[in-house]
């Protein structure tokens, strides 16, 4: 694994912000009212849909400072939308951001944590009652409702995330990712039946794994696993020379992928300024 240091961090960032920016430019398209995107240090700041998860800064930080006038506009945007300013700010970013985030009345809300490998991984290893596909078309619906059912139960290990959403808008918003040039879906099927849904996004030679997640009658027998190694081995095929992978600290998730590989690249800090 590379070392974590700052240009690898802004690359990642640059990846990541860019998939939601590009989600939430697919809002709208799809004619969501008062959706916006505008860069800002760096990154984006992103509005799609009133409670969305991509209502959020992301990927600021690594392009010098953060004007103030910038970001107290931006937060204008958010206020006149009765929304919190959502901040995630990498731990390798610029630290006179979290300073000015400080003094503007932010507050940390929680914690991430990013984590990569190298790639390529080699194959994806074949299991007798597993079995990982590519989602075709048709399968959007299935896939939705097994994603967000995965999503509606976590796994209690590790700290829990401060956000909850209603199923209306993870679907919105993960049809707005799906819509995304680049996103690939899979499901995982085991004995016949559908067992776990993921995607994979790829940009600028990193692959971005999202969107994972398993039903509870399927738990603890390898499907997250084999979600992971199909996608790995995808990536690697695609030409990606990085994966990376975003996990609430100590999650069951962070555990999984830290057993095929992936390190700790470094934290966001979660702030956030109520209206």
């Amino acid at each position: 694994m590379p070392f974590g240091g700052v240009p690898l961090g802004a690359r990642v960032e640059r990846a990541e912000s860019r998939l939601v920016a590009d989600a939430a430019a697919e809002a709208i398209r799809d004619g969501a009212p008062r959706a916006f995107v505008t860069p800002l240090a760096g990154g984006v700041a992103a509005f799609a849909r009133p409670g969305s998860p991509l209502n959020k800064v992301a990927g600021a930080g690594f392009a010098g400072g953060l004007d103030e006038r910038d970001l107290a506009r931006v937060e204008a945007e958010y206020a006149d939308r009765a929304t919190p300013v959502r901040f995630e700010l990498s731990t390798l970013g610029d630290p006179s951001i979290a300073a000015l985030l400080s003094r503007r009345g932010y507050v940390i809300e929680g914690h991430e944590h990013v984590l990569a490998r190298a790639l390529p991984a080699g194959p994806a290893p074949e299991h007798l009652d597993l079995q990982v596909v590519p989602s075709s078309p048709n399968e959007l619906a299935l896939w939705l409702d097994t994603v967000i059912e995965g999503f509606a139960h976590p796994d209690e290990q590790g700290v829990p995330s401060s956000e909850c959403f209603p199923r209306e808008l993870l679907e919105a918003t993960l049809r707005d990712m799906d819509r995304c040039e680049g996103l690939a879906r899979y499901l995982a099927w085991r004995r016949g039946s559908v067992a776990g849904g993921a995607s994979l996004r790829i940009h600028d030679g990193v692959a971005i794994l999202c969107g994972a997640a398993t039903l509870p009658a399927h738990r603890r027998r390898g499907v997250q696993t084999a979600l992971l190694l199909a996608r790995l081995a995808e990536a690697g095929l695609a030409g990606c020379d990085l994966a990376v992978v975003t996990t609430q600290p100590g999650s069951r998730s962070q555990e999984n992928v830290h057993k095929q590989g992936f390190a700790l690249l470094y934290a966001r800090a979660v702030l956030v300024k109520q209206p």
